[in-house]
């Protein structure tokens, strides 16, 4: 059965995930839609209008499910777009081929897994959330809704992380914490105890910014 997938923003991040989606044979067509770009076609993929169009174009049959290409400098509209459309419009997931998800394991609607990752047993990524190259994320570790891990996060056993959090390019959480929504981790960063307040954190070990 052919599928199409619409993408919401198709900046490079759009155009990352339309790549997997068509590459890596989870989908056959894809569309975007889009309030910043006057092109008719980005990458050959259709540009279908606007997000007021997004639900009048899903009655019309021109795609089957959504997924979210908005990047990790607007989590707030992430959320909003996904809160907006999930009762009405399916999702879709994307998890890379050569990612190992344990069957155990559970990937919430919306989200993308790019490639190389490993999730262990009993973990949960959350609606909507995206996993970047080479992440790993130890068993029973739980990952909240619109968040985003830059590549080679590595995250150790019984984490939580709440909603709208960003973690930088190769972070590192030691096992048994939890970090508050809404929290950015530097690159290179390691987290050793909770963070209970929102914020910035950089640092070996972390440290509050801002």
């Amino acid at each position: 059965m052919s599928k199409t997938l619409a993408i919401l923003g198709a900046g490079h991040l759009g155009q990352q995930i339309a790549h997997y989606a068509i590459h890596d044979n989870h989908y056959q067509k894809v569309v975007f839609f889009d309030d910043f770009s006057n092109e008719s076609s980005i990458n050959g993929f259709f540009v279908l209008g606007n997000l007021d169009d997004v639900e009048k174009e899903f009655k019309n049959e021109s795609f089957d499910e959504l997924i979210i290409g908005i990047g990790y400098k607007h989590l707030e509209v992430r959320k909003q777009l996904f809160e907006r459309f999930i009762d009405c419009i399916p999702f879709g997931k994307i998890i890379h081929s050569t990612s190992w998800i344990d069957q155990t394991a559970k990937v919430g609607l919306g989200s993308v897994i790019y490639p190389m990752c490993t999730i262990d047993a009993n973990s949960i990524v959350s609606e909507n959330t995206i996993l970047n190259i080479s992440c790993a994320v130890a068993h029973d570790t739980f990952i909240g809704k619109h968040c985003f891990l830059s590549p080679r996060v590595a995250l150790a056993g019984f984490i939580i992380i709440e909603e709208l959090c960003i973690l930088g390019i190769n972070s590192t959480v030691i096992d048994n914490l939890t970090i508050i929504s809404k929290t950015q981790i530097g690159g290179g960063a390691v987290v050793i105890k909770n963070i209970s307040k929102s914020g910035l954190y950089v640092g070996n070990p972390h440290k509050f910014i801002r």
